[in-house]
């Protein structure tokens, strides 16, 4: 049985995991994903449905060819859920797009970067793409912070991308290309 305490742990990222996820996480990403006071002021999307985690869970593991998410732990600690989801940029192309949800305890402690970076080098590892990317609102600094801590690339504003709480909100996007993890002449590893 998984050890799905609530938490932080140390003020560093060290420890930081990502694992599939476990039928014993599932409570947790259900309170994680509905619960105003945990998703925090930019993932409340209003309610929805949380037995459609268990569904999803059930039919794939949430580990799927188009989309998934993986669990962030510091050692058996749950601290969060990664997500990705393939977008097309052309006819024949496409990339990842990926985000995360921290619990309140395991945020600001470098767990976020740590995660996006692990995950970003998962999804490069394990299918063709060239580019990862993610979104997050103009508002959101904390997470920017962990997206450039990461390696990702602040791109640019797109604006009016998001609508949350009432109003279109504008998004600041960043990628991570293959390239990106090894730069040439240095070597993978």
């Amino acid at each position: 049985m998984n050890d799905t305490r609530r938490g932080g742990g140390s003020e560093e990222a060290d420890g930081v995991a990502l694992r599939p996820v476990a039928e014993d996480d599932l409570p947790l990403i259900e309170r994680l994903r509905t619960d105003p006071e945990l998703a925090g002021p930019f993932l409340w999307e209003g309610f929805t449905d949380p037995r459609r985690f268990r569904r999803r869970w059930e039919s794939d593991g949430m580990l799927g060819e188009e989309t998934g998410n993986l669990v962030v732990a510091r050692g058996a600690v749950f601290c969060g859920i990664v997500s990705y989801r393939r977008v097309a940029t052309t006819a024949r192309a496409w990339c990842w797009s990926v985000g995360i949800s921290l619990l309140p305890e395991a945020r600001g402690r470098g767990a976020g970067a740590r995660a996006q970076r692990l995950l970003a080098e998962y999804l490069f590892a394990h299918s063709p793409a060239h580019r990862v990317q993610a979104e997050t609102e103009t508002a959101n600094l904390a997470e920017q912070r962990a997206l450039e801590k990461a390696g990702f690339t602040r791109e640019g504003v797109m604006r009016g991308w998001s609508f949350r709480d009432g109003r279109y909100r504008d998004e600041v996007l960043y990628s991570m290309l293959r390239s990106d993890l090894h730069p040439p002449g240095t070597a993978p590893g």
